[in-house]
């Protein structure tokens, strides 16, 4: 394996190619096609595709029915064949071609001197603008079939999967333009066929409202059929006589748009991207809805041909052609960053609110440290107070400062209670640590300096024990703190600890995500001035546990310093929640996605360090998060309290959608991570 190649990693490149045609000149036509097919080669990609009867034109009208014209596409095909002999890049172009009585409006495929198969459009378009039944056949009837072309005897039919031998996951089907329009297009049959890689070649003349009408269906059936999807339509050249052309091209993935170009081209365009067949497979595997499908269609589903060649892509350093978020749980659009933030703190105050009125009304019982995470659960729990009509003094916030609580971040918990308006009380836990650690008979107990894993817990466990018995004593719940990224990491204390509550309203939601919300509830006016700038204050602090005592000028204890960044770990744990990705595939994604801090796009409002991270560090830390997470922490999270999914990168609670043995081990992708990260 090749780490730094894309067709090692599971990708393939592709690009939407619109060329200048020249009406009615297939030979001229065939030549500009193979200039892009060169340049296509040349930056690697597995499979270009050019728009419908990009050999002739789509403008042409009766010069369809012209014989020289005809003649002429043969022999340009002939061209293109010759001239594909050394590149590796699979072309596939729109022509006029006979077969039989009639005319078809065909996608050549074409690879390496051969021509794979013939590809017919099935549903023409014969309304408003559009008259091509006054030319072509439909050939949704030739299932099946073959023709000669370039001195070859090849497949055709709109049944045909081109599948790669040496390229997992790389099957493709092409359709042309109209095919797309209809209720069942024949890219959804070959979809449940196989075919991760969806092509369509595309005329379409442009009126005002078009562009957006094609993105829509591009998108969705992207989405819907769970594959990638290249689109490219006409564009200069064609004749303007009663209609004009644009151009546009699409490449999207699961209905995310990976590339496009810039519309009312006035030269050759590409749009190039690397489509990642290991998220589509995996995709599919997990959504067996997909495959019931299948099954209920398995008549024409089963009824396709296969055409199979060998691709041999160049196995080095392309880079990589897509955007890669360095924060997966939170997006870089600013639009969707803000309905994000609306939805997930919305989802939690929901869940919080149906729970409290479930079992009574009770009081909430919320111990509050200053840090991000309790922060957010109080910010949470007023807005349930409120939305049910009742005060927030039915807040019960507690400050338990321990051996190593700080003044800021305690200030900061007492500011923020008394600012919400909660019932505020501070409860000192030192006194009842010390003489646990005394009839334990811990070092500590008689003045050595030993900071270890028992002297942390008892801290932990106490102030867990002491909200639970308030709770019992003022007929109230405890609210849990701990985030989604805390359960992935094991970063919590079992049982009598932050582990445990009555009901963990943070359990979905990542760390890296916490701080935007509490950034948007700020920008979005939930709360007052005064609570805005406590809020302020606690989004600048670092994330510590505050358990082990520093000496003057000493830095406190840090999370991250321990169990990794969290932008790297959130980053593997989307991946591995979300696609199931192996550590190999992981460390390569976010060596794109973080090697230099000054490509790519940033979360808007994010005032944190732009740090990069290199390959060795990233290792490290991947190392870190599969015996954490594999090897360490299920059984906490088997055992953790309710609390509402929010983030579709997953959640944690194996009654919502992990389900792991808590006896399990990590040596499987340790091993991987071995065998395939270059160290």
């Amino acid at each position: 394996m090749e780490f730094a190649s894309i067709y090692d990693q599971g990708f393939v490149r592709v690009a939407a190619c619109v060329p200048a045609v020249a009406i009615a000149e297939p030979r001229v036509n065939a030549a500009s096609v193979a200039e892009l097919l060169r340049a296509c080669a040349d930056e690697g990609v597995g499979v270009a595709v050019f728009p419908e009867l990009a050999l002739t034109g789509y403008s042409i009208e009766d010069l369809l029915l012209q014989e020289a014209v005809l003649d002429e596409v043969e022999v340009a095909v002939a061209d293109l064949v010759a001239a594909s002999v050394d590149l590796t890049t699979v072309c596939v172009v729109g022509a006029p071609l006979r077969h039989g009585n009639r005319l078809l409006n065909c996608a050549v495929v074409i690879h390496r001197g051969v021509v794979l198969g013939v590809a017919p459009k099935s549903y023409l378009p014969t309304y408003r603008e559009f008259y091509e039944r006054r030319h072509f056949a439909p050939g949704d009837d030739r299932r099946g079939a073959s023709t000669t072309l370039a001195g070859q005897t090849v497949p055709l039919g709109p049944d045909l999967l081109f599948t790669a031998s040496d390229v997992p996951g790389l099957t493709f089907h092409v359709e042309v333009c109209e095919d797309l329009w209809v209720p069942v297009a024949p890219s959804a049959e070959a979809a449940l066929a196989g075919a991760t890689l969806l092509l369509n070649l595309s005329g379409s003349p442009i009126t005002v409202g078009r562009a957006e009408d094609r993105r829509l269906l591009v998108r969705s059936q992207s989405s819907r059929c769970l594959a990638a999807y290249v689109y490219t339509a006409a564009g200069p050249g064609e004749s303007s006589t009663d209609l004009s052309w644009d151009g546009q091209t699409m490449v999207y993935e699961l209905g995310q748009l990976l590339a496009e170009t810039d519309r009312f081209p006035d030269g050759p365009r590409r749009a190039v991207a690397d489509v990642d067949l290991l998220r589509l497979r995996q995709e599919r595997v997990r959504q067996g809805t997909f495959d019931d499908n299948r099954r209920t269609l398995a008549a024409r589903a089963g009824d396709f041909r296969t055409v199979t060649f060998t691709l041999d892509p160049p196995r080095v350093d392309l880079g990589l052609r897509r955007s890669l978020d360095r924060f997966p749980f939170v997006p870089d659009d600013a639009d969707r960053l803000a309905l994000d933030c609306y939805e997930a703190y919305n989802i939690q105050v929901t869940a919080l609110t149906q729970r409290l009125v479930a079992i009574g009304n009770p009081r909430i019982v919320i111990g509050v440290s200053g840090g991000l995470d309790s922060t957010h659960a109080l910010m949470v729990a007023a807005k349930a107070m409120d939305r049910l009509g009742r005060p927030r003094t039915d807040i019960l916030t507690f400050t338990m400062p321990g051996f190593a609580t700080s003044a800021a971040t305690k200030d900061s918990a007492t500011h923020l209670s008394l600012a919400l308006g909660t019932t505020f009380a501070e409860l000192d836990i030192r006194p009842a640590a010390e003489k646990m650690l005394h009839d334990m008979d811990h070092p500590f107990a008689d003045g050595h300096p030993v900071y270890d894993v028992t002297f942390e817990n008892v801290q932990a466990g106490l102030r867990t024990d002491y909200l639970f018995r308030l709770a019992n004593q003022r007929n109230g719940i405890v609210l849990g703190t701990g985030d989604l990224s805390e359960l992935a990491l094991g970063w919590c204390t079992y049982g009598v600890g932050d582990q445990m509550s009555h009901y963990a309203v943070n359990a979905g939601v990542p760390k890296t995500l916490i701080q935007h919300l509490i950034r948007w509830a700020i920008g979005n006016g939930e709360f007052d001035a005064e609570t805005n700038r406590v809020l302020s204050t606690i989004l600048a602090q670092e994330i510590s546990p505050e358990l082990v005592p520093v000496a003057e000028g000493e830095r406190p204890q840090s999370t991250e310093a321990k169990i990794g960044p969290y932008a790297l770990q959130d980053f593997t744990l989307f991946h591995v929640l979300r696609y199931g990705f192996p550590p190999s595939r992981i460390a390569f994604l976010a060596a794109h996605a973080w090697s230099d801090a000054g490509t790519g796009a940033w979360p808007p409002g994010y005032d944190g360090v732009r740090t990069a991270y290199d390959l060795p560090t990233i290792r490290h830390w991947l190392t870190v998060f599969c015996q954490r997470f594999f090897g360490t922490s299920q059984f906490k999270r088997s055992a953790i309290p309710n609390g509402p999914k929010v983030v579709a990168g997953g959640a944690l609670s194996p009654r919502g959608e992990w389900r792991a043995p808590s006896d399990g081990n990590a040596r499987a992708w340790l091993a991987e991570l071995e065998r395939n990260v270059p160290a």
